[in-house]
């Protein structure tokens, strides 16, 4: 449609009064790809100029309502520079109308106009005696905690005459504390409105004994203190209830924190600390710490001094489950800010009860009412329900009064003991949480060399409620006798009783006969035990000829294109530090991880790819994909290395004096540290790889990466994929489809009635009859578990199970209803 005949149109949308269906035609022009050039926007602009007077504030506003959905940057700038020649005529007329259009539309951003344009039409709204309302009120604030246009001097004497509530309306929290203090009576009200004041005063990173002295004071006489801020922090992250329209250079401001609220969360995060103890508290404040650490794109964690003040009521909490998700938090938080809060949080708790950090971890694990190991049957009168956790997988079973098993909560149980399911429920989730977290803790420990005496062993861990269940899945050291937990006793793979000891250790493959790890995993296959991570399955990583050869450094995992944000999760999640690579004038050190019991510093290096902004980065000019290089091993404490953004290799930075230190030769690195921190490296390449993505067959942008994309969908196998493949090999005899499954090298080799068909043991991706065609299936994010009743011996390879899940879709080929699919099998 060209642009003259959307005027007319537009025209006779106008004519007809149709502002909703005229805003719609607007929207859609500006993500059509047509002229959105002065031209084009002036003759738009006349034509929206025929709406009957008075629907003008109609159009504008709903305009701005469909923009605060667009997604697309281009057609979000187009409509953007549309409303601000609309609503241009408002923001300059001298009259109370014009002023309340004006800021009911800036209200619908951060920050709009500036300072002293805010002032002047707040002004004509107050001389004609009508009310700034709470949004503009709230946009104001906004604009003066951005520091915009020199808004601090022309707007706080106004904000401070306005006297408004202490909180801005649009998030969900906010909104409902507002909602129920203006629901009780005016005393009451007042007294928390204070409270409010007293918390938005909260701008230091911690209280000062005088604030903390005078919130004690307010919240004193309040009713039901503890009660209403635990409901409005459980409302923290919740979407917005009114959605903020992004102008050109912002992130996505409806996922973070609206900045002047946050000053008074975190005021409101402290006072719930000063409270009475409540066992719901703990559980709040550790999901307010998660929550203002989920990471928004382009921003990163939403708010971080939200975090820190979760992080820092905990610590003033002396109650075990405050302890306790202190410890669940340091095993899952990756943000430094925030973990060097919760490190320093453990070590004060641990010096106060005159123990180690790890043995302070070890006892901060609750037992979540479970009465053995993995279980806990809870009464509601006649019903009961079943958790168990003994296989690493939560379930609750619900029997009803007659003792039947059903498949959801009994309805007498809603009805007559809501406060006690509600707390049956929340002990679920913790169960789940705290079990992930546990089992990364003990991950860990193969480098840590934790060494304990048998009997605290045993009361931490082999028969702890919670964390038993993954202690009786792996494989240990009693005084260097390996042992696993089977048929209620620890016994050596030849089914010999090991009845106590003295020292316990973590086993470790590396160093062991070979046959000794190939009877562990036949011990734990023939019990069908799911290790909560590879133990006896773990790959090992021994010195290769090449690095022998190359001496201080490997180039095993050089020479791959990975997705950066990806590769960031993962090396955090791993315990590793890594910043972020912006196309920027910086530098940047490689991804690194301490080892400080080894006194040694593991380092990959790696870099931005690509120099075309927006095909290579993201909107906030992070690059999408890295390019990776050596591994490195360092004293703990040499210099740092550092790269530019756009490459050109790392370099040590050292005084002008000084010698740079030399790596630690990869023969000197301890044979467990460089096997672990190689098979992080093995992780990283193997998860994040672009070669992975199955709809990358034409080499991603202008086909830059065919070639490395062939090469590693179909090439030779890493570790892991090693470690794969021989698992299947004891696994494909077992499985229904054994007659049609085969694995031959670097594939698992399915038949079916169409095809032939090569899955790649590596990334997943596939080959079939004739000619090796490729076939592209994507998985669903939930294919890593849609493998039937195929038992796995460990948890974690996400590739292995979308490998047998393709393996046991494609042996029924012609089952496949899957549109996308059966065309390329039918090609």
């Amino acid at each position: 449609m060209s642009t003259d005949e959307l005027a007319e149109r537009m025209a006779e949308l106008a004519r007809r009064g149709d502002v909703e269906g005229l805003a719609d035609e607007v929207v859609a022009y500006t993500g059509a790809g047509n002229d959105h050039g002065r031209g084009g926007r002036g003759k738009m602009t006349n034509a929206l100029g025929l709406v009957a007077a008075g629907r003008g504030p109609d159009l504008l506003m709903a305009v701005l309502e469909r923009c605060c959905l667009v997604t697309d940057n281009e057609q979000r700038q187009a409509v953007n520079e549309l409303l601000e020649t609309l609503v241009k005529p408002y923001s300059t007329a001298e009259s109370p109308d014009s002023a309340e259009v004006a800021l009911a539309f800036a209200a619908r951003h951060t920050a709009y106009f500036g300072g002293a344009e805010q002032r002047h039409m707040a002004e004509l709204l107050l001389d004609a005696g009508r009310p700034v309302p709470l949004e503009v009120v709230a946009m104001m604030r906004r604009t003066v905690v951005h520091g915009y246009w020199g808004s601090v001097g022309a707007l706080e004497p106004l904000l401070k005459r306005l006297d408004a509530p202490a909180l801005n309306p649009g998030e969900a929290w906010a909104d409902r504390a507002l909602t129920d203090v203006g629901s009780l009576d005016p005393d009451e009200a007042a007294r928390w409105h204070a409270l409010f004041r007293h918390a938005a005063t909260a701008t230091s990173a911690k209280p000062s004994r005088k604030w903390e002295t005078a919130g004690r004071g307010l919240l004193d006489g309040l009713t039901e203190p503890g009660d209403r801020l635990r409901n409005w922090l459980t409302l923290v992250g919740r979407p917005r209830t009114v959605r903020l329209n992004r102008t050109q250079w912002e992130q996505d401001i409806n996922e973070s924190f609206d900045q002047y609220n946050a000053t008074t969360l975190r005021g409101l995060v402290w006072l719930a600390s000063f409270l009475p103890e409540h066992p719901e508290t703990p559980r709040v404040l550790g999901a307010l710490v998660e929550t203002a650490l989920r990471k928004v794109a382009g921003i990163g964690p939403r708010s971080p001094k939200i975090a820190n003040a979760g992080v820092y009521a905990l610590s003033r909490l002396p109650s075990e489950d405050a302890l306790a998700q202190i410890a669940r938090l340091a095993a899952r938080v990756t943000f430094k800010g925030t973990l060097k809060e919760l490190n320093a949080a453990l070590d004060a708790r641990a010096a106060a009860l005159g123990l180690s950090r790890d043995e302070v971890e070890e006892l901060a694990v609750p037992a979540y009412g479970l009465t053995e190991v993995g279980r806990r049957v809870e009464q509601f009168g006649g019903a009961s329900a079943t958790l168990d956790a003994t296989s690493g997988t939560v379930t609750v079973t619900w029997r009803n009064g007659a003792g039947k098993v059903v498949k959801s909560v009994p309805a007498s149980v809603r009805s007559e003991y809501p406060e006690q399911l509600a707390e049956f429920k929340a002990a679920v989730k913790d169960v789940e949480k705290m079990l992930s977290a546990q089992s990364d803790r003990l991950d860990r420990q193969f480098l840590g060399q934790r060494v304990w005496q048998f009997e605290a062993w045993r009361s931490r861990y082999l028969d702890h409620p919670l964390v038993g269940t993954l202690a009786r899945r792996l494989i240990w050291l009693v005084d260097d006798v390996p042992c696993g937990y089977g048929d209620g006793a620890l016994r050596t793979h030849e089914d010999k009783e090991i009845a106590a000891g003295e020292s316990v250790r973590l086993w470790h493959p590396i160093g062991r006969e070979v046959d000794e790890v190939l009877a562990w995993r036949g011990w734990l296959e023939a019990r069908r035990i799911t290790q909560p991570f590879k133990q006896a399955h773990r790959e090992v990583y021994l010195l290769t000829a090449a690095e022998e050869n190359t001496r201080l450094y490997s180039n095993r995992y050089a020479a791959h294109i990975l997705r950066q944000h990806q590769f960031h999760a993962l090396a955090a999640a791993r315990g590793w530090r890594n910043r972020l690579r912006l196309m920027v004038d910086d530098a940047y050190e490689p991804a690194t991880r301490e080892l400080p019991q080894w006194g040694l510093r593991a380092e990959f290096w790696i870099e931005g790819i690509g120099d075309d902004w927006g095909a290579d980065t993201t909107e906030s000019g992070a690059y999408l994909r890295l390019a990776t290089d050596q591994v490195r091993f360092y004293p703990i404490n040499a210099p740092e290395h550092y790269a530019h953004a756009t490459g050109g290799g790392y370099e040590q930075w050292v005084h002008q004096d000084a010698q740079p230190t030399e790596p630690v030769p990869l023969a000197e690195v301890p044979p467990l540290v460089l096997s672990e921190v190689l098979r992080d490296v093995d992780l990283f390449v193997g998860v994040g790889s672009v070669g992975n993505d199955p709809t990358w067959q034409d080499g991603g942008p202008d086909g830059r990466f065919r070639e490395y994309w062939a090469s590693y969908s179909f090439g030779e196998l890493s570790g892991t994929a090693q470690t794969r493949r021989e698992m299947l090999e004891r696994l494909v005899p077992r499985l229904a489809i054994a007659e049609r499954a085969k694995v031959d090298g670097r594939f698992l080799v399915v038949r079916g009635d169409l095809r032939t068909y090569k899955i790649h043991l590596g990334s997943g991706n596939i080959l079939m009859s004739p000619n090796d065609q490729y076939l592209c299936i994507v998985p669903k994010q939930s294919a890593g578990s849609s493998t039937g009743d195929v038992f796995l011996p460990f948890e974690g390879d996400r590739v292995l199970a979308v490998i047998l899940s393709k393996a046991l879709m494609l042996s029924r080929d012609t089952q496949i209803t899957d549109p996308t699919i059966t065309q390329q099998l039918r090609r």
